[in-house]
């Protein structure tokens, strides 16, 4: 090679690397292959006065998840969307929104979240969070033909400036429609066989006193990065079920699995009769790797939790209340 041939590929190297800095940048905390396991960071304990602050920026007040993870949804209550031409979808069975902050040993704090968006709104938000450092980790869609078009995002970030997250994730929800949040009244049973869908997949869930909500966690101990993420953040299976009368549900939500873990649970599903939406990553940097699909069905309760139940059994799980 000569030494013109030399300067231009060494030019090339340098651009290609400058290239890639900004995208780098913004993907979070760097893998951790290979890092023992001292240098891994672990989360703390908060209380919520704690994120008084930052619930002030959000505009919203949260709730704290086994001590260490502040949570703030985000329903679309402003939404009316219809899945396959005549089934309503209420916010709580598939068009939420939420983000999480978790405060980390070494000061730092991370955010995630996953905001579900109309088809209008996608890219002016997009271009919200980017321009405010928030990074992307996935794009997708939750539910099958669906009207209006819906899209969720989910978004990740990390500093030691806890405030400086807030805001800017809160740069994209402003873009959006999401109306302010409204208080909440207890809970009031929902019309389902809620002992026989409990039976059907070995665990118990909760009530909002709209949808019935069951969900699992992963057994493993999950790194972002150098960052050891609270059990059952960013890593769990959720099954949710919206009643729509005489023992009938409308299905949907996610499966968390391991490579080696997906077709045995795709399969399962499908077996079950349960439709396959989407296959895909929520992170881009966890360790181990973690792969996602939602899905959908409706029938019967119970027989749409035994149908369930296999896909479950083929995971490494555990029952969670949160």
């Amino acid at each position: 090679m000569t030494g013109d041939e030399q300067a231009v590929t060494s030019r090339r190297r340098v651009l290609a690397a400058a290239a890639l800095a900004p995208v780098l940048a913004g993907a979070g905390p760097a893998s951790a292959g290979g890092m023992p396991e001292g240098a891994m960071v672990k989360p703390v304990t908060t209380t919520l006065s704690h994120w008084a602050a930052v619930a002030k920026v959000l505009g919203r007040s949260g709730s704290l998840l086994r001590g260490t993870t502040y949570h703030t949804p985000y329903p679309r209550d402003d939404l009316h969307v219809v899945v396959e031409g005549n089934i309503v979808i209420t916010p709580e069975l598939a068009l939420g929104a939420h983000v999480a902050f978790v405060r980390y040993a070494d000061g730092s704090t991370m955010c995630m979240g996953d905001v579900a968006v109309t088809e209008k709104e996608l890219q002016r938000v997009v271009d919200a969070w980017q321009a405010n450092g928030i990074a992307l980790t996935a794009l997708h869609k939750h539910l099958p033909a669906q009207r209006p078009d819906v899209w969720w995002v989910h978004v990740h970030g990390h500093g030691q400036d806890e405030l400086a997250l807030a805001r800017a994730l809160r740069a994209g929800f402003d873009r959006t429609g999401i109306p302010p949040a409204t208080p909440s009244g207890p809970p009031s049973p929902v019309a389902l066989d809620i002992a026989g869908i409990e039976a059907a997949l070995g665990a118990k869930g909760s009530s909002d006193g709209v949808v019935y909500k069951v969900v699992f966690a992963r057994r493993e101990t999950i790194h972002d990065g150098h960052l050891v993420l609270p059990s059952g953040l960013g890593a769990t299976s959720a099954f949710i079920f919206q009643p729509l009368g005489k023992g009938r549900a409308a299905l949907s939500g996610d499966c968390v699995m391991l490579a080696e873990e997906v077709q045995s649970v795709l399969g399962a599903l499908r077996r079950g009769g349960i439709q396959l939406v989407e296959l895909h990553n929520h992170h881009l940097t966890e360790s181990p790797r973690l792969f996602f699909t939602h899905f959908w069905a409706v029938g019967d309760a119970v027989e749409l939790a035994k149908a369930l139940r296999p896909a479950v059994d083929a995971t490494n799980v555990v029952p969670t209340t949160s």
